[in-house]
């Protein structure tokens, strides 16, 4: 996704319930209509999920729907960076399926600049969209899912630039970081107990063709607890 003043920006969350009925939250910005979130949408079909996509340029949101195949009204108008239309969208999705038990976020937008010559206004802008954008997609999730006791999945696709600062922005490598420490907040409180079937899961995953581009970590099936602080 990009927005109308030609800037290079990403920004949609993807909501799949498990059982294949996916929602996907789009935003500012977004890939729901391209990169990322427009392959996962794809894929998710192709499993089986039924999708809402969601995009802040509606005529390139719809022709994703289009050409995935699925109705029109698997369409919703959404800016993440605006909690009524996160909480709306949210709402419609379990309203048209009746659950929510996955919740897909890559927002992100990204801006080019050195330190010396940084803009503020394009900081927060950047800080808008990618944490509190990626914050307001947890939430709402996680509202719907604790209340409905639903056993969900909450997915947020940060960077490599989270977790190392590499070639982007300094605003998009802090956004980043951002992300990875909501993920690990929300975690501390809404993880589940582990049991030896997760960890031969995990061992399913990294064997299968899924896993073809995750090489060389060490994946801690843990439920968080390798990446929080309890306090008791």
């Amino acid at each position: 996704m990009g927005n109308s003043d030609g800037e290079n920006i990403r920004n949609s969350p993807l909501s799949l319930p498990k059982k294949m009925r996916p929602f996907q939250v789009g935003g500012q910005s977004g890939c729901a209509a391209s990169g990322i979130g427009e392959a996962s949408a794809r894929l998710f079909v192709e499993h089986g999920a039924h999708v809402v996509i969601t995009e802040i340029q509606d005529e390139l949101g719809l022709q994703v729907v289009a050409s995935i195949g699925t109705d029109m009204d698997n369409f919703r108008h959404c800016n993440v960076t605006d909690e009524k239309q996160v909480e709306e969208t949210v709402a419609y999705a379990v309203k048209k399926y009746g659950t929510l038990d996955i919740m897909f976020s890559s927002v992100g937008t990204l801006h080019l600049c050195s330190v010396l010559d940084m803009d503020m206004t394009v900081f927060d802008k950047t800080m808008t969209v990618n944490a509190r954008g990626s914050d307001l997609v947890v939430k709402h999730a996680a509202r719907v899912m604790v209340a409905k006791k639903i056993r969900g999945s909450i997915i947020c696709i940060a960077s490599l630039e989270g977790i190392l600062a590499g070639a982007a922005s300094l605003a998009y490598v802090a956004s980043k970081h951002a992300v990875v420490g909501i993920v690990k907040a929300a975690a501390r409180e809404l993880g589940v107990t582990l049991s030896t079937k997760h960890v031969a899961q995990a061992a399913l995953l990294l064997a299968s063709d899924e896993s073809a581009y995750i090489s060389g970590q060490n994946l801690a099936v843990d439920g968080g607890l390798s990446s929080i602080l309890k306090l008791e």
